[in-house]
């Protein structure tokens, strides 16, 4: 029975903050693999890919090597003038590395390819100890076989395994001993334990257990464990009773400490064991035992208040800008101003900005501009995924190419945010991306969500000071928004973006597909709601309410909460896995078990799923309610264009859908007034269609080239062009003798000639 009722609300303005997009210069905020020397007069860390040093406390970091490879975790040898580390390279695969700090000569110890990890030094300096790594979806399956914790002459020569389990090894003070954790590391298991073997993988001894510790360092003298729990760090004594002690930060049968307030990574000890040290974002920081514990000797009768700031490291680059100017002439051009559209226009890019666009004949194009007669293609601005699932969750090493960055450029997404990552991953591929060591689209992200249910990255937030602990942990990488998740009480809500105001951070939360969440979140100003309204038809009361707030919607209809995801209807009439554009740069493997066993559902269900939540995004997009692209990261590059077509199956007009994920998507994340739109002075992202999309929307996918930051790619190959001829390297699937199948696979089978994946052939 309809009816009409006369309610108020209060509605608080929506946080949204501007942000500086393409600066000539940055600050690096994600410093990973922190160690200090054992003289304690500098650190060594990784940093864009590479390894610095810097001197402390305000020394100018500078590359300790100039390296191609990638270069991660480094160690030092107990005298510190040498240090391990581990190398990369997509197509020879990994190995570990030595450096000789004064002559600055290297030497690869291994004699196989792997994916090697966290090497460190006996107390002796005659052994090291490291990890073989299985292989991922990022660096291959290949030589990924026989792995675990192995150990190897400093000199070099043959690894002999160890242990088939295990993360973290260090050795033990008289070299006798191998400790390790298992359990993984966020994201992991929750029944984590701390154990040790002997040097040939017996005696197995179990010391700690854990249901919420992340990482576990041990003292040189074997007599503290620095732990990291719920991204705060501990220390404690290294207790030894015969039985495991179930470690926690509130254990009451051994003293605890906490020494860090909000979070740390890169725990490591001081070479005499009297300081511990961690790095947050771009601060190094320490901490001395005495001042942790009142009962030791030298112990103030006080425990002092815990450190807020420390040394900054002060890592400066350039950002990755082109020179040179290219003038695209005689296109369609939809700019997004409004809704403008030139039918015969010219574009000129001058770097990496746009200095003039409008009809041809009426735009100056300098003398020395490369000239691209565009006739018949249409331009219009890049693609702005606001939720974008890029693969970043796992911790581990960065590949050199990222195939999904790859993906999203050759599909027109230029701008990227990420509302659920690894912290440090997705922020220091952020870093590669900005400063040129990297291709990618722009790479933002709010690292690890604000977990409220259960997990070892969970987010325990019960009064104000606990969200403004939360947040500062991802602000410290460079976050500039978070992802409230699950947090199931409306105050707790309430905390996290009162906590973002104040830090001048955005909001963008999850309502668990709970219409009550949602609708408090609008009410209480978070930025937008991402996924969508799990209840359709949306009604006048909602629309009303929702339109008289500033709060922004990203409906993710490719994973339609409450029916069939939207991505299901694709998969069951096209037959994504022949689709040769986008093998170029996904995985066959990774294709396949997404696309050749299709759900075949009546069509109702459709329209009962995602077509009617899409028509209710038309009527809230119809009443002033922004909405956005989200592709949620189902399947990297094309996923996107399926998503802008079901916006645009729920009666928006192409237009209305085109502005969807372009301007809409750039001011959600607070950067209109330098992306989104086709204007002078505006970053240089754009894409170029063989076919006009005004006329038909699936036109989107006919993208001939794409610009971002003034890079211009062809998007067959994403090889660069236009001022710079420049082949894009060979991902490892297309690598011969690299294993594409599924994991489980011996063997390559069709794809490549047929070598093994073991990493003995």
């Amino acid at each position: 029975i309809p009816f009409k009722v006369k309610v108020k609300h209060k509605i608080y303005d929506a946080v949204r903050v501007q942000q500086e997009v393409a600066p000539d210069e940055f600050t690096v905020k994600t410093i990973r693999n922190a160690v200090t020397s054992p003289d304690g007069k500098f650190i060594v860390f990784n940093a864009v890919g590479h390894i610095w040093k810097k001197q402390l406390p305000d020394g100018k970091p500078v590359r300790l090597t100039q390296n191609t490879d990638l270069e991660f975790e480094p160690a030092f040898s107990p005298d510190g003038k040498e240090i391990v580390f581990v190398s990369w390279n997509d197509a020879n695969y990994g190995a570990v590395m030595k450096l000789n700090l004064k002559s600055n000569k290297g030497q690869k110890l291994t004699t196989l390819k792997g994916i090697y990890r966290t090497p460190a030094y006996s107390a002796d300096g005659k052994w090291i100890v490291f990890v073989k790594e299985e292989g991922n979806d990022h660096q291959g399956f290949s030589y990924s076989k026989e792995n675990g914790i192995y150990m190897i002459p400093s000199s070099g020569g043959e690894g002999r395994l160890v242990s088939n389990e295990g993360e973290f090894p260090q050795f033990s003070k008289d070299g006798k001993r191998i400790y390790f954790q298992t359990g993984g590391y966020l994201f992991g298991s929750l029944e984590k334990a701390f154990k040790s073997v002997d040097l040939y993988g017996k005696d197995e001894r179990t010391h700690f257990t854990s249901k919420y510790a992340n990482r576990f360092v041990l003292s040189d003298d074997n007599k503290w464990l620095a732990f990291n729990e719920l991204f705060k760090v501990y220390i404690a004594p290294f207790a030894q009773t015969g039985k495991p002690i179930d470690l926690s930060a509130g254990i009451k049968t051994i003293p605890v400490s906490q020494v860090s307030r909000d979070a740390g990574i890169n725990i490591h000890w001081s070479a005499d064991n009297k300081k511990l040290h961690w790095t947050l974002g771009d601060e190094y920081f320490t901490n001395e035992i005495s001042k942790r514990f009142t009962f030791l000797e030298g112990s103030t009768d006080s425990i002092p208040p815990l450190d807020t700031t420390g040394i900054k490291i002060g890592l400066r680059l350039k950002s990755d800008k082109p020179s040179g100017i290219i003038a695209f002439t005689n296109a369609r051009i939809i700019t997004m101003k409004g809704d403008e559209v030139i039918e015969n226009g010219t574009l000129v890019v001058d770097g990496n900005r746009i200095i003039s666009v409008g009809k041809s004949g009426e735009v100056t194009i300098p003398k020395n501009a490369k000239i691209i007669n565009s006739k018949g293609k249409t331009i219009m601005p890049g693609m702005v995924d606001v939720h974008s699932h890029l693969g970043t969750f796992r911790y581990g090493l960065s590949p050199q190419k990222q195939w999904s960055y790859y993906a999203n450029l050759a599909y027109g997404v230029t701008t990227t945010h990420d509302p659920s990552s690894n912290t440090e991953m997705v922020f220091s591929q952020s870093d590669m991306v900005r400063s040129g060591e990297m291709v990618g689209p722009r790479i933002y992200s709010t690292g690890i969500i604000l977990y409220g249910a259960e997990g070892d990255f969970k987010a325990v937030i019960n009064n104000q000071e606990d969200a403004l602990s939360a947040l500062r942990r991802t602000h410290a990488f460079g976050a500039f928004s978070v992802k409230s998740y699950n947090q199931p009480r409306r105050d707790q809500r309430q905390q996290v973006i009162n906590a973002a105001r104040e830090l001048g951070m955005m909001v963008v939360p999850e309502g668990g597909s709970h219409f009550q969440h949602n609708m408090s979140m609008i009410a209480d100003g978070h930025t937008g709601i991402e996924h969508n309204i799990p209840v359709a038809p949306l009604y006048d009361d909602v629309i009303q309410f929702w339109s008289a707030s500033k709060t922004g919607y990203t409906p993710t209809l490719i994973v339609n909460y409450g029916g069939i995801n939207g991505e299901n209807y694709y998969y069951e009439r096209d037959k994504v896995w022949e689709n040769k554009k986008l093998l170029q740069f996904v995985p066959q493997s990774i294709v396949d078990s997404r696309a050749r066993h299709r759900t075949i559902i009546p069509e109702e269900e459709y329209i009962n799923g995602h077509i009617l939540v899409s028509q209710s995004c038309k009527k809230i997009s119809d009443a002033g309610v922004k909405l956005n692209l989200g592709s949620h990261g189902q399947l990297q590059g094309l996923g996107a264009h399926w998503e802008l077509w079901m916006l645009q199956a729920g009666g928006m007009t192409n237009m209305e859908a085109l502005r969807a994920v372009t301007f809409n998507g750039a001011a959600y994340i607070g950067m209109d007034k330098e992306i989104g739109s086709l204007e002078n002075g505006k970053l240089a992202d754009l894409i170029i269609m063989d076919k006009n999309p005004l006329e038909n929307i699936r036109n989107t996918e006919t993208i001939k080239f794409v610009m971002i930051n003034g890079r211009l790619y062809d998007t067959e190959t994403m090889n660069e062009t236009g001022l710079v001829d420049k082949k894009r390297d060979a991902f490892y699937w297309q690598v011969g003798g690299q294993n594409v199948d599924f994991p489980f696979h011996e063997e390559t089978g069709s794809f490549e000639d047929g070598k093994c994946g073991c990493g003995k052939h």
